[in-house]
């Protein structure tokens, strides 16, 4: 029988977790003189520096620090400056050691996130910047731009305004994502949310029969615009539990339309 391992004591445990965070300099990530990784949260990035040599530390275009921690603040020349202006300004964190075979940490935080950094000194070897690409953000704006890209286009092919009907009420609570209107083709209902529906949770759509009986209905999201593939008397839309917000569409009689709160 094979003996279990000895548990690891804390220091180990820590010691092991960091060692697995820490993103070492890679020959591939280099541009030019600039070590470019991919920011990932919790990660720490080793930073390689060099007496009488200045390492830049560059943050996102846009980012503001907010605050720059250092383990050792005695042994280390640590400051701040910024390059260009509006939407380009950018911060530059500037890191030099007084001696070689140092090693310390780095914290800096800004008004988007936190970066982790492991500093250490040698006698002529030194990194001479360190950037980042910012995959989560990449991410998020090619979801804005394909949902912008689904918001412009036509909800239906073949509309005409003359078969158009716009003889619907919205009613009840007032939500960011309340609807600007609805109307129907005379085959399927279109019920149009406004812009801040693309940073909203979308609320389900239910159809309320005259007995005042709710039932969630099949529809779709195109663009700004739900789509039903009928026409119904009246629906809500409705979001939360506890304190529920409630829209009511109503189909009205022609002539009587009007927008009210509840």
């Amino acid at each position: 029988m094979i003996a279990a391992a000895p548990p690891l004591s804390r220091a180990a445990v820590v010691e092991r977790a960091n060692r697995a965070a820490t993103v070492e300099p890679q020959v591939s990530r280099f541009v030019q003189a600039v070590q470019l990784q991919a920011f990932a949260e919790g990660a720490i990035y080793h930073v390689m520096t060099a007496p009488d040599r200045v390492t830049d530390i560059a943050l996102q275009p846009g980012e503001n620090l907010v605050a720059v921690a250092s383990g050792d603040t005695a042994r280390w020349v640590i400051g701040d400056t910024t390059s260009g202006q509006g939407d380009t300004k950018r911060t530059h964190v500037l890191v030099k050691p007084y001696s070689p075979g140092l090693a310390t940490n780095l914290v800096i935080t800004t008004d988007r996130r936190s970066y982790h950094l492991a500093l250490s000194s040698s006698g002529e070897i030194a990194m001479s910047a360190l950037s980042w690409t910012y995959p989560a953000d990449e991410l998020v704006a090619i979801k804005r731009a394909v949902v912008a890209a689904e918001a412009a286009k036509p909800i239906a092919a073949g509309l005409s305004a003359e078969s158009l009907n716009f003889n619907y009420e919205i009613s009840g609570d007032k939500p960011t994502w309340r609807p600007l209107r609805a109307f129907d083709d005379g085959r399927q209902t279109f019920v149009q949310l406004p812009a801040s529906i693309v940073l909203d949770e979308a609320p389900p759509l239910f159809l309320v029969d005259e007995k005042g009986t709710a039932q969630l209905v099949n529809y779709r999201l195109s663009g700004r615009y739900y789509v039903v593939d009928r026409i119904f008397n009246a629906a809500e839309l409705r979001l939360g539990t506890k304190n529920q917000q409630i829209v009511r569409i109503q189909r009205v009689a022609e002539g009587t339309v009007q927008e009210r709160g509840r």
